[in-house]
């Protein structure tokens, strides 16, 4: 993300050039609504070339955070419907413990390679924690831990979500006040050369 010293000169120009306050979310600097550009290239000390080059970079890291946050939030919509099998899972054992019934499940052994299994009433399963680590778990321990994975993953899920939104709002300020420098900038241009005669004359 931007650096510190980046964001601060963004937020040089919060005087009357700034329709709102810089905020920051989680790393993310708040971007600056510009409604007087005239004032915001003074209080920020820029010139227009300098100011577009700025917020043009702003925009470019806005959009490599947005990538990383939606690799994250795809890993977590495919994580949470695992976590909640195996939930369903372990639940089954749990309900056929006592009851002298056999588990009859297919697995997936390679993609698109299945095997049927019978499982026998069982106190513990295996739980797969990353890295190539198995532990075995009691079911209830088991339950226990897959229940608090799955709430942290709900949770981190929607501090993403509510991320990429703010991300988004960020973006989108961005290129509004790219447009409005631009466009200033295109304005200032031409009143210039009719103003040259008069002061001449």
């Amino acid at each position: 993300m931007a650096s510190s010293s980046s964001t601060s000169g963004l937020g040089s120009g919060s005087g009357s050039g700034s329709g709102s306050a810089l905020t920051e979310r989680r790393g993310i600097p708040g971007a600056q609504f510009v409604e007087d550009v005239q004032t915001y290239l003074t209080e920020s000390g820029l010139d227009v070339g300098s100011a577009l080059a700025f917020l043009q970079e702003r925009l470019q890291q806005y959009k490599v955070v947005e990538m990383k946050l939606l690799a994250q939030q795809r890993d977590l919509q495919a994580k949470i419907p695992d976590i909640e099998k195996c939930l369903d899972i372990v639940a089954t054992l749990k309900a056929k413990k006592g009851t002298g019934e056999e588990l009859i499940t297919d697995f997936e052994v390679s993609e698109g390679i299945y095997s049927r299994a019978r499982i026998e009433e069982t106190d513990s399963v295996c739980l797969w924690l990353g890295a190539n680590v198995m532990l075995e778990y009691s079911l209830e321990e088991a339950t226990g831990l897959l229940q608090k994975n799955l709430d942290n993953a709900r949770a981190s899920l929607e501090v993403l979500i509510a991320d990429l939104q703010f991300l988004r709002d960020q973006v989108t300020i961005t290129q509004v006040t790219i447009a409005r420098v631009y466009n200033w900038d295109v304005h200032q241009r031409r009143i210039q050369p009719a103003a040259t005669p008069t002061a001449q004359e």
